[in-house]
């Protein structure tokens, strides 16, 4: 359905497609084509025929209507008949209008209700076009001769040509009852919730929260896929989409939404696995980098490339070409491919590859009032849930803090902090996993650090979660948590010294998912840097759990640098120093790791020699290979690399210098 919405938004922007491209694939002698009709409007009789029409109704049913009688004129036509220039031209124009009526149909078949009637107006002028063309064909086909059609047939078909469009004025009120809601929440007042359960329940016969569920799905994939060519406009859509949230929880119980999505994505992660073999499918190459991409998006010409790679093309490199057929680029912009990054998702999910793809949430959308009044709204049934322990509103309380984060500030004010706090301390698994997220998530906006740690006793349930969560996952969001905490100079050593923290960052460091380690490293980095907490990080574990961590691949090079941070302080380097495996660990990165990697790896043990004393800096120096892989840096390394190089084979040669003495 997101193609469809597309192509209808592109359709309204363009004139139709050409003739050319309808009729390439056709056989254009007179039968073939009267065939190829016949064909089409019994394809669109059978799919929509019986269809349900949630809006529209009259035009649809006007609509086939119309092929009906087309089709019966084509039953009647004898296939060897002769047509004339006219008639052909006609039916050709004909096979036009079929494509367009079969489109049309479609879209209001399965587009969502609140879109189809937000599109109202579009959607009549389309229909409203579309019947004007056909009187147009009639105009011209019927006086053909060559048609040679019986009494009957003919009837019907001028039956049909004298009718006239007429307005279907019922969803335009529907309309403006749902831009009314919309004014309502504008002005800063709660429609009464009777009307709204009749308007939504009632009127658009949306009865269950799958089906509301799936209304903002659909909507948020508008705002996604049409960027500001949108009518109406992101903003007003985001409204509707706030509105529509609000109702859901207020007509029903709170369901676990996010129970549906898994077993939605785990039925197109076994359709993938069963489609799909082990080996990278060619479609999800970038084929400027050739490696897997991270951010598709497409570009003017309609190809897809990593967002990275092409951006670095046309950026950096000063490129206005596309890289695969060579054509300038009218616009420089790019579209996110939402649905090739979800495959390709999904399939680094099914082959146990890691993905690197951007957290997919709303683009950024101007709140109006409306959208913060019916945001507060819901968040005050949700809240209310929280108080009396339902531990499913801490779900969609983590669902709305990523997506839509300008609900972060609404949800801290509303009061929900200490009830997600207390469900840390939950017995079931995705209850703690949910709240912990949802703080998390609140932790992300700066205002709501101290906020947060203002609660009474508040680092204590986030570090149960840390070093007795009931889930893996748990305890790495609950490192994250602390990372972003700590990102406060003052909440540093409080949190360092909360009871067992370094301990369980250096055990989440070892034994956690690469997402896990990563943010296990940025904590113990964080808390590293107040001056109070240096030893405590030594004596814990912190820096021995760092540097065994160099043996990871997907966390060497940013250990590297945080080892390189720590080593300026003459205790980290000689802490560093006396690790057994941090020279070796920092050589292999050296000989195998990228670019930067490599960079990051001689620096540090640079600033080991130089803050660490001459115990460390004979250690270093007397490795084998060292000088080997100096000198490769030196030739093949970055700039800095190889500055780095230079001072180091500086360092190798006083030391050998004070040996010969």
């Amino acid at each position: 359905m997101a193609t469809d919405s597309a192509m209808f938004a592109s359709s309204r922007r363009r004139q139709s497609p050409s003739l050319e491209a309808f009729l390439s694939p056709v056989n254009l002698s007179d039968v073939p084509l009267l065939q190829t009709l016949s064909s089409i409007s019994s394809e669109i009789l059978s799919c929509f025929s019986n269809a349900r029409f949630s809006f529209q109704r009259r035009n649809t049913r006007s609509l086939i209507r119309k092929v009906q009688v087309f089709a019966v004129l084509l039953q009647h036509l004898a296939p060897e008949s002769s047509l004339d220039p006219t008639a052909v031209l006609c039916f050709k124009e004909l096979y036009l209008l079929l494509h367009h009526s079969k489109f049309l149909l479609r879209y209001c078949a399965h587009s969502s209700k609140l879109w189809l009637l937000l599109q109202s107006p579009s959607l009549s002028s389309f229909f409203h076009d579309l019947s004007k063309d056909y009187s147009t064909l009639l105009d011209v086909l019927l006086p053909a001769e060559s048609l040679c059609l019986n009494d009957d047939v003919r009837e019907q078909v001028q039956l049909l040509h004298m009718q006239h469009y007429v307005d279907d004025n019922s969803d335009e009120t529907l309309r403006n009852k749902l831009y009314s809601f919309l004014d309502e929440f504008e002005n800063g007042s709660v429609p009464n919730s009777e009307e709204l359960r009749f308007f939504f329940f009632e009127k658009l016969a949306i009865k269950d929260p799958t089906s509301y569920r799936e209304e903002i799905e659909f909507l948020e994939e508008q705002i996604k896929s049409h960027g500001c060519d949108l009518d109406p406009t992101r903003s007003v859509i985001n409204g509707f989409i706030d509105i529509t949230r609000y109702v859901m929880f207020l007509l029903f119980k709170i369901e676990d939404g996010n129970e549906i999505k898994k077993q939605r994505k785990r039925l197109i992660s076994e359709e993938i696995e069963n489609t799909f073999t082990t080996t990278l499918p060619k479609d999800f190459i970038c084929s400027i980098s050739l490696n897997l991409m991270n951010d598709p998006v497409i570009i003017s010409t309609g190809q897809t490339y990593d967002r990275s790679s092409i951006a670095r093309w046309i950026h950096q490199e000063g490129r206005s070409t596309c890289p695969k057929t060579g054509q300038k680029l009218v616009d420089l912009s790019f579209v996110p491919n939402l649905a090739l990054r979800h495959l390709t998702t999904l399939w680094c999910q099914v082959t146990g590859l890691s993905h690197d793809s951007p957290k997919e949430s709303l683009p950024k959308v101007f709140q109006t009032r409306a959208s913060t009044e019916a945001n507060k709204a819901t968040l005050s049934i949700l809240v209310q849930n929280l108080a009396h322990g339902s531990e499913l509103a801490a779900g969609e309380i983590r669902v709305l803090t990523r997506t839509v984060t300008e609900t972060r500030t609404l949800i801290v004010e509303a009061g929900a902090i200490p009830y997600l706090l207390r469900l840390l301390k939950s017995e079931n698994a995705t209850a703690q996993e949910n709240a912990v997220a949802s703080i998390f998530n609140l932790s992300i906006d700066e205002a709501n650090r101290s906020l947060i740690m203002k609660e009474h006793d508040c680092l204590e349930p986030i570090m149960s979660v840390l070093v007795s969560g009931l889930t893996m996952r748990a305890k790495e969001i609950a490192a994250a948590t602390l990372y972003t905490l700590s990102s406060v100079h003052d909440y540093k050593k409080a949190i360092a010294n909360a009871d067992g923290c370094i301990e369980a960052l250096a055990l989440v460091l070892r034994n956690g998912t690469v997402r896990g380690k990563k943010d296990a490293v940025y904590a113990l980095h964080s808390l590293w840097l107040h001056p109070d907490n240096c030893s405590l990080m030594v004596k814990r574990g912190g820096v021995s759990a760092l540097v065994g961590a160099l043996g990871e691949e997907a966390v060497a090079e940013k250990v590297a640098w945080v080892l390189g941070v720590m080593a300026t302080e003459s205790l980290g380097a000689e802490s560093i120093g006396r690790e057994e495996t941090v020279v070796t660990g920092l050589m292999e990165l050296m000989r195998c790791g990228r670019p930067r990697g490599k960079e990051k790896a001689i620096a540090t043990l640079l600033q080991l020699c130089t803050a660490g004393g001459a115990v460390v800096t004979e250690k270093v120096v007397k490795t084998p290979a060292l000088a080997v892989l100096t000198r490769k840096l030196l030739l093949t390394g970055t700039d800095r690399a190889k500055r780095k190089a230079v001072s180091l084979s500086k360092v190798c040669k006083g030391c050998d210098q004070k040996t010969q003495r």
